[in-house]
């Protein structure tokens, strides 16, 4: 069963530039762990402090192996150690969904 793992980012909206250059590395360094990154999703209209992660993964299995190969991942190490950083993170919300398929 595939799972999306919808990841809800509130960001500093003042550092909303540092946010996005953090979600640029990760579009390299996520499938090159393993995720399927279907994308990042940064404010435009509206709401300023809010952003969005959608990854999705084959299994729960596989994304407990992407999680032990990111964190053993030197360009995913830097990327969390400059979010820390600059702060520009405010809180994070992770929720694991399924994709609802049609009965036959």
């Amino acid at each position: 069963m595939t799972i999306t793992v919808f990841i809800r980012y509130r960001i500093d909206p003042f550092k909303r530039e540092l946010f996005e250059a953090y979600a640029q590395r990760w579009l390299s360094i996520i499938p090159r762990c393993g995720g399927n990154l279907l994308g990042y999703f940064m404010p435009h209209e509206g709401t300023n402090d809010i952003a969005y992660g959608l990854i999705s993964f084959d299994s729960l299995a596989a994304y407990e192996r992407y999680r032990a190969t990111l964190r053993a991942d030197v360009e995913g190490r830097a990327n969390f150690a400059l979010a820390e950083e600059h702060k520009f993170i405010l809180g994070e919300e992770r929720t694991f969904l399924r994709n609802v398929v049609a009965v036959q």
